[in-house]
C-alpha cells in the first residue's frame, strides 16, 4: 500500500501500469490504422451513374467524412503520443506524479486516465 506522502509508485505497481499501458497503445495503433484506412479509402460508392444532385450530396458527405476521420487522426495520434510519454514517465520512474500538486495520482484515476499527468485535485484548481 502507497501512502500520498510517498514519492512514486513501487516497481511491482509500475509494472502492473506498464502492461496497462502496452495494451492501451496496442489498441490505440490498431483504431489509428482503421482510421487512416478509412481515410485513404475513396469512398466511391459507386454513384457514377446516378442523378447529379445525389452525386453532389454523395461528394460533400465524402468531404465531411474525410474531413471527420482526419480528426479522428489527430485525435488518435494525440492519444498514442500521450501514452508512449507514459510508458517513459514508468521507464524512468516518474509515472504516476502530478505535475502540478507532486503528489500521487489515485491509482483509480490511473487505471482509467493512465495518461494522466494531473491529480484531479489539480484539475480542480484549474478551473
Amino acid at each position: 500500500m502507497i501512502t500520498e506522502d510517498k514519492m512514486r509508485f513501487s516497481d511491482s505497481d509500475l509494472a502492473e501500469f506498464k502492461d496497462l499501458i502496452i495494451k492501451k497503445i496496442e489498441k490505440a495503433q490498431s483504431d489509428l490504422d482503421l482510421i487512416k484506412s478509412a481515410y485513404m479509402n475513396d469512398l466511391n460508392n459507386g454513384t457514377d451513374d446516378t442523378s447529379p444532385t445525389f452525386k453532389a450530396f454523395e461528394e460533400g458527405s465524402e468531404t465531411m467524412s474525410k474531413e471527420a476521420n482526419s480528426q479522428l487522426a489527430i485525435r488518435q495520434e494525440k492519444f498514442l503520443r500521450d501514452l508512449k510519454n507514459a510508458l517513459f514517465r514508468v521507464e524512468n520512474k516518474t509515472y504516476g506524479i502530478c505535475r502540478v500538486t507532486g503528489k500521487l495520482i489515485a491509482k483509480e484515476r490511473l487505471k482509467l486516465v493512465p495518461h494522466a499527468t494531473m491529480s484531479i485535485e489539480a484539475k480542480n484548481m484549474q478551473r
